[in-house]
């Protein structure tokens, strides 16, 4: 142990090219560590791509980060996802992000996606996963958190796991407020899973002049805008693209409300931008981590994934201004305390 506190390797596993939010947590981390005035390291480790899971799990478990370049050695780890709660330590906290999902939850939608032949293959290789995970969540880390009750359920229900739920705080960004302008706000990867669509079909039922600004980048964008040109709302949906943060900021800071309406996030930090902004969000019933966050009728809305109920609400907070800035506030009240000096302190205790 240094002299300020704690030498900490922060680990997580990722793809090139692909800036996922455990990444952000990871890199949020690592700072909040040395503000507290511990010594930290963030380390990446290799993901791999779909099919070549298991020497990314190897290369993961031979991965030794137990001393410094300077041979101090290292007080602790922290592993956020698969496989880089496989890295050995001597005082491993794991705070979850998830497993492959596609070998989990999303298992019976992979099974339809693929041929017989590759579902035997694959069937096989999720039970050598999950009996892996199952060791290495139980054996090889000394105490595990989970960053939503969403991912605390599918750890009990995958594995009869236990773990306590530790949300990790937004990014650390000059949130503000600067007004309630006429427009939701969503930001994501343009991504399936994010049902942005939902918003795009929300906006052909909507009565009201109430516009919808969507950020981010991915491989739904062309099938989006195809979209939003079908029903008719190109004029009324304006995707800007991926944003920087003081854009992105600016965004939270101007927006009515945010829609953030993933199918099953793990966690989804978007609910506590837009709460640190005192802006409400629209989230859906099987939304996952987004849900757990937002009070109905006080900070949001939990909707059934149906356009028409989106719509419905969209409307409500344009002809109704100040309920806006009411929910706003409420979520900003309600998610004060998730601190990121708080969550150090339970990692580290």
């Amino acid at each position: 142990m240094t002299k300020t506190g704690r030498r900490v390797v922060v680990v997580t596993s990722d793809v090139p090219f692909v800036a996922g939010g455990h990444r952000v947590i990871a890199e949020e981390l690592t700072k909040a560590l040395k503000r507290s005035g511990h010594t930290a390291e963030l380390v990446r480790t290799p993901q791999n791509p779909f099919g070549r899971q298991f020497s990314a799990y190897m290369a993961n478990w031979f991965t030794d980060v137990s001393e410094t370049g300077e041979s101090e050695p290292v007080d602790q780890l922290i592993s956020l996802r698969y496989p880089s709660f496989a890295v050995r330590h001597r005082r491993h906290i794991c705070w979850l992000n998830h497993r492959m999902r596609e070998y989990y939850d999303l298992w019976p939608a992979l099974k339809r996606r693929i041929s017989k032949k590759n579902v035997v293959k694959e069937s096989v290789r999720r039970f050598l996963i999950h009996q892996a995970d199952h060791f290495l969540l139980t054996q090889n880390v000394d105490k595990l958190y989970a960053q939503s009750k969403t991912i605390a359920q599918r750890l009990r229900d995958f594995g009869d796991i236990d773990s306590e739920v530790l949300y990790p705080p937004p990014p650390e960004r000059p949130y503000r407020t600067e007004g309630y302008e006429n427009f939701v706000f969503a930001v994501s990867r343009l991504h399936e899973l994010k049902r942005l669509d939902l918003l795009v079909k929300a906006m052909k039922h909507v009565k009201t002049d109430i516009r919808a600004v969507i950020a981010g980048t991915g491989e739904e964008e062309d099938a989006l805008k195809a979209l939003a040109g079908e029903l008719g709302v190109a004029d009324r949906v304006d995707f800007v693209g991926r944003v920087d943060d003081d854009t992105l900021v600016d965004y939270y800071a101007r927006c009515r409300g945010v829609f953030f309406a993933p199918y099953m996030e793990d966690y989804g930090f978007v609910t506590l931008e837009a709460f640190r902004s005192k802006k409400p969000v629209l989230t859906c019933m099987d939304s996952g981590g987004p849900a757990e966050l937002v009070s109905v009728g006080r900070s949001g809305y939990v909707l059934l994934p149906e356009p028409m109920q989106i719509a419905t609400q969209l409307d409500v907070w344009a002809e109704n201004r100040e309920l806006a800035i009411r929910m706003g506030e409420n979520g900003e009240a309600d998610t004060r305390e998730v601190q990121w000096d708080q969550a150090v302190k339970v990692l580290l205790s």
